[in-house]
């Protein structure tokens, strides 16, 4: 009996010697993934912008920005959407030093980055 116990201890800690369990094992680097994947496609469908287009369009084309701001000049009403294109700091919170913003006045959009931006004030 001993040797049949000793033998099943001994062929399962060999069995189960390649089992391992990773508990949230790969969940940085998926989301490593995700946040490189949204800032291409951002820079991307940014390139691809022309000025007059509609801010309904833009907000089909891009989805939510993560950040809106909108406000009322003597020239227009300007909103600002910014989407983030670039990552300064791996702490996982987005920052507008993060984003590209598109400027669009009056429904429009007039410009984008920082230039565009700096223009409207």
């Amino acid at each position: 009996m001993k040797t049949v116990l000793l033998s099943v201890a001994l062929a399962s800690s060999v069995l189960l010697s390649g089992c391992v369990v990773s508990v949230g094992g790969g969940s940085d680097s998926h989301y490593g993934a995700d946040w490189e994947d949204r800032e291409f496609n951002n820079r991307k469908h940014i390139a691809d912008l022309e000025t007059g287009t509609t801010y309904e369009s833009v907000l089909r084309k891009m989805g939510v920005a993560d950040f809106n701001e909108l406000f009322e000049k003597q020239d227009g009403t300007y909103r600002v959407l910014y989407y983030r294109t670039q990552k300064t700091m791996g702490d996982g919170i987005t920052t507008k030093d993060e984003c590209t913003p598109l400027v669009f006045r009056n429904g429009n959009l007039v410009g984008w980055g920082d230039s565009a931006y700096s223009l409207m004030h």
